[in-house]
């Protein structure tokens, strides 16, 4: 049986008082030996740190005497000012950053975030020229979190020929034609099948992801909804999470899910790829992206390259696009003259038409006012706010500054969407902005990118406006609501509302959207016989 431990000597309760001697001294070696181990180590990394501050300071200073750089500062070494940026798109109101750089350096300036120094183009004459010349002067290129959830085979990040031939391929399915003969009626269908269990408090964003996911994967894969397609949206959120982490799994628990999700999906994708090419086999074909992915005719690609490229289109698909929803409703309950003109428009839509008869292409082409809605709702919300390039060689852009080769390059879209100089009251909801007897709309189209611009426009640009056109069309037609509790709009990781923007909804009956277009066409009336009369 071992000695008890007795307090009054400090020892291991299995060792002899004889022997603590030689422990102690042995103790005070091996420390020795660790002290002047972990000198040896931490010399040369201060070293290397230095080294390092000294050649980064030479760099930034031989730099800015060869070349021309727009006016601006690096920050702090390594740091740059990624943590500004963070702390503005934290806030409801993240335009302090540009607005202060813009005032003091100009429309375009020199910055340091994400680790790379990077000009910031906040001029809209810029950005076009920067979209304008993918490949040929710039080049895709994203921060590493976003690269490798996304995967190397993924549209945004594609290159050349191969990016140029996916483009077209994903454009093909989703033109108008498309849309009008095949999608249109999906849209509707699945957006009536979601909002038919919609009751009491409703969530607004969660409900729209489910919308614009199905939607998606009805698309990309024939799946209509079900469990396994709700399974992999939860995943899908997880991803999304981890868009705008520091891309080191020890360092960041949501990038270390985001990658765990990723990895969940990219499996769920294979298992379908395999089976569809089983069916291909057995000579069964769908028509949808995922057939013409594994089209020999085209090319033929690996399950791999497949399954990036879907993924990728899945979050394009849907979490863009869901959230222009919800803010779409957003901005109109805080617009009321605006909301009531919109369900004029769409009252007008369906008292031509059966309860629940489908849209048609001619219904979406008459919605006139809600394409203004849309319009408005995609400036002022920017879900993309701009786009990252590489300068592929030295450019130089307008006043003869340089953008030096390897360096990033941040076309903000945002900058320009809310510039007062470009669109008046830019930071008011004003949908009238975009009639055509709006003076303004000639000079601020081409200022306007919310789907980017030059060979890398969204292909489905068209399709987010109908799937959010349909959407406007039976919400407003089928429900009143009221904000259950106050929201704000957040940016990090991505644009969404805090509280998921909860609603009360009320359903309304038949008679009543009968007798409110009724009562709008009696005032319309009443207006045109006073403005005669005067």
């Amino acid at each position: 049986m071992p000695p008890p431990h007795n307090p009054r000597h400090p020892i291991h309760p299995y060792t002899s008082p004889s022997s603590s001697y030689k422990t102690s001294f042995i103790s005070f070696y091996c420390l020795k030996i660790i002290e002047s181990s972990v000198t040896m180590f931490l010399y040369p990394v201060l070293l290397s740190s230095v080294f390092s501050l000294f050649i980064f300071l030479i760099l930034r200073a031989t730099v800015r005497r060869t070349r021309r750089l727009p006016p601006g500062t690096l920050g702090l070494p390594f740091i740059g000012e990624t943590l500004q940026l963070i702390s503005a798109y934290k806030t409801e109101n993240p335009e302090p950053f540009i607005d202060d750089r813009v005032s003091k350096y100009g429309a375009v300036f020199t910055t340091h975030v994400f680790g790379e120094p990077t000009v910031f183009s906040a001029d809209p004459d810029t950005n076009r020229f920067i979209l304008q010349n993918e490949g040929r002067l710039f080049e895709s290129s994203y921060p590493g979190s976003i690269s490798n959830l996304l995967g190397r085979h993924s549209l945004l990040l594609m290159r050349g020929s191969l990016h140029k031939r996916m483009h077209s391929l994903t454009m093909s399915f989703a033109n108008s034609a498309i849309i009008r003969d095949h999608l249109l009626l999906d849209i509707d269908r699945l957006v009536r099948l979601n909002m038919d269990s919609w009751s009491g408090r409703v969530l607004l964003m969660e409900e729209a992801k489910k919308i614009t996911f199905q939607l998606t994967v009805k698309q990309l894969m024939s799946f209509d909804p079900c469990e396994w397609t709700e399974n992999l949206m939860k995943e899908y959120m997880l991803v999304i999470e981890g868009f705008f982490t520091i891309p080191l799994p020890f360092f960041s628990t949501t990038y270390r899910r985001a990658i765990q999700a990723r990895r969940k999906v990219a499996e769920a994708l294979s298992l379908v790829v395999v089976e569809r090419r089983r069916e291909r086999e057995r000579g069964e074909r769908k028509n949808d992206m995922l057939a013409a992915l594994l089209d020999e005719d085209r090319g033929g690609f690996s399950d791999e390259e497949i399954v990036d490229f879907m993924l990728a289109l899945l979050v394009a698909g849907y979490e863009t696009t869901s959230t222009i929803m919800t803010l779409a409703v957003k901005f109109l309950t805080e617009t009321p003259h605006a909301l009531a003109q919109l369900k004029e428009e769409h009252d007008e839509i369906r008292a031509r038409k059966g309860e629940m008869e489908a849209l048609q292409w001619e219904d979406y082409k008459s919605m006139h006012f809600t394409q203004c809605v849309v319009n408005e709702t995609l400036r002022v919300a920017n879900i993309i706010s701009g786009v990252f390039r590489r300068a592929m060689q030295d450019v130089t852009i307008k006043e003869g500054y340089t953008i030096p080769k390897g360096w990033k390059v941040f076309a903000s879209f945002r900058a320009v969407h809310m510039d007062h100089h470009h669109f008046k009251d830019a930071r008011t909801f004003n949908p009238w902005r975009w009639q055509k007897s709006s003076v303004a709309t000639s000079s601020s189209i081409n200022m306007f990118t919310p789907f980017g611009g030059g060979p890398r426009r969204c292909p489905g640009a068209e399709l987010a406006r109908v799937e959010l056109s349909v959407f406007l069309h039976r919400l407003v037609t089928q429900f009143s609501w009221v904000p259950a509790e106050q929201d704000k709009i957040i940016f990090l990781p991505t644009t969404r509302t805090q509280k998921r923007y909860p609603i009360i909804v009320q359903r309304l009956k038949r008679d009543d959207a009968i007798y409110r277009l009724k009562r709008l066409m009696q005032e319309e009336r009443i207006r045109k016989q006073l403005s005669s009369n005067t």
